[in-house]
């Protein structure tokens, strides 16, 4: 337990983003049945996941290093990349939703379009706070995973208590059994309801769990926290409290002898725990606690899409138990403001690994300080997010963000099937069912991609 961490960086960002906004839209429009994608997503995520952080214990490597290595060249997929991280986590939704939650604490009721600019203001001033935070510590890392471990046990923990005090024992059985696709208040499966809006169920699927470039990133955060092979990378340090780090471009092999295989195996054991423990246990529980709170207090069929989402739930609290919805609404400015630090971290530090290892110009560009260009993408990024904030409410951001999401475990399903069983030593690379995961999650992810383009079509 002492050196897991990535995994709980991820499950810290996938609850702010299908969990605690996504999924409640569409278990109340549609129902609790729906409980079955987040099984499925989370299953082949965290199969996914552990064979991102294979192939960076193998070699030192972030993924996208390893996927710049195929045809047809480095820089096609440096830029392929760059645009799925940009088009899915540029949008800052979750500091737009944040500020909802936000604005409900302080006047007590939810926003509506009058207050547009209102909430803006607050989600600018959310999206900054981000920035802030960035700026100290000694290695970035290890910054997000503490923060991550208390929202993790905190909201986790509080989300189980107010379930288990406001929720019908019917309401857990539902829950229950919709993991599964079955209804028992009809005594029948329902895997997709009949005339839905697919682009919102396709954005669903792709926040199941994480989604996409974020679950992409657990490899750069392996790396820097010294996981087999990374711990002779270096790793990417703060601004303000770190140190220049020699943070090396390319990776290293090791001889698979009995000796370092049996460090391998040692490795790959804490990769079980931070996946299969961790993150797959959290993940679920992640989706289904809030899912329980939401259908008990809002009107099933119900579409609360709009610019308070993250407070909708507070103010059906509010209303029965005035003292809860303050509860709620805190925890939920929590939840999306640590999630849009972590998808703002994950974006900056991936495509700075891209540029660091695809460009010896930038590498030596301030001495060869990484920090000069984590920083400096950091501010371009902050710029954009002030513009792109005025653009759209904060849920029409996050579909179109999970989306892509979708999209991209499409194509770096395929990508990290082809890297670990054609570029890996061959003791190392994955066996019969981690192949066959990779697979499926390709199918799986296709399917909703194919629905939700379709969708957009009609």
């Amino acid at each position: 337990m002492g050196v897991v961490g990535p995994g709980v960086i991820v499950l810290g960002a996938s609850i702010g983003s299908g969990e605690y906004l996504l999924g409640p839209v569409n278990f109340v429009k549609y129902g609790l049945t729906l409980l079955w994608v987040t099984s499925v997503a989370v299953l082949l995520q965290t199969n996914f996941n552990a064979e991102l952080m294979r192939y960076t214990m193998a070699t030192g490597e972030p993924a996208n290093t390893g996927f710049m290595r195929t045809r047809p060249h480095s820089t096609f997929w440096a830029v392929i990349y760059s645009l799925l991280y940009f088009l899915q986590v540029g949008w800052p939704g979750w500091a737009g939703a944040a500020s909802g939650a936000f604005f409900f604490l302080v006047t007590r009721r939810v926003a509506g379009p009058e207050e547009a600019n209102i909430v803006y203001l607050i989600g600018v001033g959310t999206f900054l706070a981000c920035v802030v935070i960035l700026l100290f510590g000694r290695r970035i890392e290890r910054t997000l995973e503490v923060l991550n471990w208390i929202l993790v046990i905190v909201i986790i923990g509080s989300f189980l208590v107010l379930a288990l005090i406001f929720v019908a024992p019917s309401t857990w059985i539902a829950a229950a059994a919709g993991f599964f696709g079955f209804a028992p208040s009809t005594g029948k499966f329902m895997f997709l309801p009949e005339g839905a809006d697919y682009f919102l169920i396709g954005a669903f699927a792709g926040f199941c769990g994480a989604g996409g470039v974020i679950n992409l990133t657990l490899s750069n955060w392996a790396r820097d926290k010294g996981y087999g092979m990374g711990g002779v990378a270096g790793y990417i340090p703060a601004a303000v409290g770190g140190k220049k780090v020699n943070l090396a471009h390319t990776g290293f092999t090791f001889v698979p002898d009995e000796k370092s295989m049996e460090r391998w195996r040692g490795w790959w054991r804490v990769v079980k725990v931070d996946q299969w423990v961790i993150y797959f246990f959290g993940a679920l529980l992640g989706m289904a606690l809030p899912a329980l709170l939401y259908v008990t207090f809002l009107e099933p069929g119900t579409d609360i899409r709009g610019y308070g989402i993250a407070a909708t739930l507070a103010n059906a609290m509010e209303a029965r138990l005035p003292l809860m919805g303050g509860v709620v609404a805190f925890l939920g400015a929590w939840i999306l403001f640590k999630t849009q630090l972590d998808v703002l971290e994950g974006m900056v530090r991936a495509v700075t690994d891209i540029l660091w290892t695809g460009s010896k110009r930038l590498r030596a560009w301030r001495g060869g300080d990484v920090r000069a260009i984590y920083y400096a993408l950091l501010g371009v990024v902050v710029v954009w997010g002030m513009i792109a904030l005025k653009m759209a409410q904060p849920i029409l951001l996050l579909q179109i963000s999970a989306n892509v999401a979708g999209l991209t475990f499409v194509i770096a399903g395929v990508h990290l099937y082809y890297v670990n069983t054609r570029l890996l030593p061959e003791a190392v690379r994955p066996g019969v069912w981690p192949r066959v995961g990779l697979v499926a999650l390709v199918v799986f992810y296709g399917g909703f991609s194919f629905l939700s383009i379709r969708a957009l079509m009609v």
